[in-house]
């Protein structure tokens, strides 16, 4: 497996959901298979970074994260990756940049919900990213209003597209779904000691 990827084919249509996963729960089970259902991707990866960039605080070990992201995601169409510490980006923009090199046959789409498009315009290169790949948002509790009213929406207002066959279109299009969520968060779960750093 060149750098941790599982083997593609020419044309598939894979959703990147990047994030510490600090811990993995099923919140992230349930919005993946939502993804690949609403989205009509053919595969998800799950990439586990090695840090955050937002985030004062690093994560827990990333072996322990990988282990328990593995434990919890038991689909045979989820991939569990760590290839941004194999690759070496930091950053969104360059790990979806390096991706894109080494399976340039595959189309991928990013997912993420949408409490980080609210938060989107602080990515960097955050446009770059909009013209690299669609982009799927599901919508999390809470987080509706502010997805739909964030700066990157505004901005991109035209290229907002349906959720069916996002994966075939060209970059800038993005998606956004409302969908019944389970309502678990990395967060909550250290806050009660589920899960300690």
């Amino acid at each position: 497996m060149e750098l941790g990827l599982p083997h593609t084919e020419a044309g598939q249509v894979i959703g990147l959901l990047g994030g510490s996963f600090d811990p993995a729960h099923e919140g992230h089970v349930h919005i993946t298979r939502e993804a690949l259902k609403r989205f009509g991707l053919d595969r998800v990866w799950w990439l586990v970074s090695p840090g955050n960039p937002l985030k004062a605080e690093g994560p827990a070990d990333l072996e322990r994260r990988m282990a328990a992201a593995r434990a919890v995601m038991d689909h045979p169409r989820v991939h569990v990756s760590d290839f941004e510490a194999r690759a070496g980006t930091r950053y969104t923009a360059e790990t979806i940049a390096r991706l894109q090199a080494v399976r340039p046959g595959v189309r991928f789409v990013w997912l993420m919900g949408a409490d980080n498009l609210a938060q989107f315009h602080r990515w960097k290169d955050w446009q770059e990213i909009m013209a690299r790949v669609p982009v799927g948002v599901l919508a999390r509790p809470g987080d509706r209003i502010a997805g739909r009213t964030a700066k990157a929406a505004q901005v991109f207002r035209d290229a907002r597209v349906s959720a069916q066959g996002l994966g075939g279109r060209d970059a800038p299009a993005w998606a956004y779904v409302n969908v019944a969520m389970v309502d678990a968060s990395s967060t909550a779960i250290r806050a009660r000691g589920g899960w300690v750093r």
